[in-house]
């Protein structure tokens, strides 16, 4: 039975009218070498009235494909001895953010990659050709998603923010023979609790804070008065990056517990929190693939969560990241994965919901020991890490994370360039409280042709009716430049960043300081 969205002549998630699938495709493919569609695509396990999933693969293609090459000229291209070896792949990347830009940038690079789709993507991402913008689907409709991958035979989904994750998306594309790159939502649990997380940590003896959980108030006080400051207070759900608060005093810390279990500034994600011992030491990113049982290491990162020069103010979801962390030494690279990483993926598979996707591990490097020691999980790229990790990736990303979804990541080894890469996001004012919508950013096009090796990846932007481009969220721009060293990565993406004409927005001026202090003492 043909797919619903098909049959019904749906033009879910297109965001314009289109008069057939040529067109859609001529109209916003423009920039992909070559993308192959195919007209008659079918759908098992659907109906019109309802979309169903089915065990078995949801898609299947037929032997007929039109191929357009440029779109100068196409042909029809059958299933037999003259197709290439090379695995042809349409990937539709999940979210709108800074982070997803720069996957559609990786992705759009990658040879084996056909098209790149992203929902709902954003008026930079769109407006820079690194991916067609699917503005109208509803990424937290599962059916629909489905659907479009069907229609528009997308061979891999790449879910890049948390929430759609612990919604299960993953769980329903999977389901429906979709390949999927992401933890299911039992895994996601690694992010989407950090008191599972936590007791994972105990569990398999993975190095982690001191800590306990609490839901009740009162007790959550007086543990914080017998434990003194400074101490950490972290929010169990997922608060945009915003619910961990690192208390220097007592009143910070009696405050913030106030903040999420009386006044529930965080809603249901604040309902219980976990107050952590103080770390002291230096942050570092580290990232890892995982196909369920073997991980593959990525590049190190280090970010910036304070919103002020001198790590100053509250955390934020980044203000800015550089690659590779001088921090993490080759040797505790090798300590990470042998006391954290993997030790988790074994873990998690022997709690029957084997992880697949990216495991982001936030450490701290102890200071008193020189060890790194677990502070939290993310289990999608990291924001704006994501962003220099992929200006220096050298090989397929398309063919990496199929790899992930299959279980072969035991066959795939990665290339990265040697070079530094630095991201400076470019934020509302005001942010992370309160800020203006709607302010005009100009010179965008300029700033990234002031030095080598610039790339702008938009986070929140839109187009107002003269199609200037506008701030639409906190934070707003990564400005991205890769160098010989982090002093030329750090120099290019400063350069452009003062180029950009945009009054209400600011940056930290520091980002790279701590490689930049240690490069000097070297």
């Amino acid at each position: 039975m043909a797919c619903a969205a098909c049959s019904a002549g749906s033009s879910i998630g297109l965001g314009k009218s289109v008069s057939s699938n040529r067109a859609f495709l001529k109209s916003n493919l423009n920039g992909f070498g070559s993308v192959s569609f195919s007209f008659n695509q079918f759908c098992k396990g659907s109906s019109l009235s309802h979309f169903t999933f089915s065990s078995s693969n949801l898609c299947s293609r037929p032997p007929h494909v039109l191929k357009f090459d440029g779109f100068k000229s196409f042909s029809s291209t059958s299933n037999d001895n003259t197709e290439t070896s090379e695995e042809r792949v349409a990937v539709l990347v999940i979210g709108g953010g800074g982070r997803e830009h720069a996957l559609c940038y990786a992705l759009k690079k990658s040879p084996s990659c056909d098209a790149v789709f992203c929902a709902p993507g954003n008026a930079g991402i769109a407006q820079s050709g690194d991916a067609t913008c699917i503005t109208d689907l509803d990424i937290t409709d599962s059916a629909a998603v489905a659907s479009f991958c069907c229609k528009w035979a997308v061979g891999l989904v790449v879910v890049g923010p948390e929430a759609p994750l612990v919604a299960g998306l993953v769980n329903d594309l999977s389901k429906a023979g979709i390949p999927t790159f992401g933890p299911s939502s039992e895994a996601a649990a690694l992010e989407g609790s950090k008191d599972f997380m936590k007791k994972l940590c105990d569990k398999y003896e993975i190095p982690t804070a001191k800590y306990q959980t609490f839901s009740n108030p009162d007790e959550a006080k007086a543990y914080v008065k017998e434990q003194g400051a400074p101490i950490v207070v972290k929010a169990d759900g997922l608060a945009a990056g915003k619910g961990v608060v690192v208390a220097m005093t007592l009143d910070e810390a009696l405050n913030a517990i106030d903040s999420m279990l009386v006044q529930g500034s965080f809603g249901s994600a604040g309902s219980r929190v976990i107050i952590e011992e103080f770390l002291d030491g230096e942050e570092a990113s580290f990232f890892a693939l995982v196909d369920g049982e073997t991980a593959l290491p990525l590049e190190s990162a280090q970010d910036h969560k304070r919103v002020g020069d001198g790590d100053t103010g509250p955390n934020t979801g980044g203000m800015g990241a550089y690659s590779p962390a001088p921090v993490l030494t080759g040797d505790l690279q090798s300590v990470v994965m042998e006391t954290i990483i993997r030790p988790t993926v074994k873990g998690m598979a022997a709690e029957g919901c084997k992880f697949v996707g990216v495991l982001y591990a936030g450490l701290m490097i102890e200071k008193k020991t020189g060890l790194p020691k677990l502070i939290e999980y993310n289990v999608r790229f990291g924001d704006p890490e994501c962003q220099v990790l992929m200006m220096r990736l050298e090989s397929d990303l398309a063919q990496a994370l199929l790899a992930a979804c299959r279980g072969q990541l035991g066959q795939v080894s990665l290339t990265w360039s040697p070079e530094s890469a630095m991201v400076v996001v470019m934020a509302s004012k005001g942010y992370p409280g309160s800020y203006k919508k709607g302010t005009v950013i100009k010179n965008l096009e300029e700033a990234e042709t002031v030095a080598p090796m610039v790339k702008i990846f938009h986070a929140g932007t839109g187009l107002d009716a003269d199609g200037n481009f506008i701030a639409t969220g906190g934070r707003v721009l990564g400005i991205t430049a890769r160098g010989n060293d982090i002093q030329e990565a750090r120099d290019r993406a400063y350069d452009a960043a003062e180029a950009i004409n945009w009054p209400e927005g600011f940056f930290r001026r520091d980002i790279g300081w701590r490689a930049l202090k240690l490069k000097q003492l070297v």
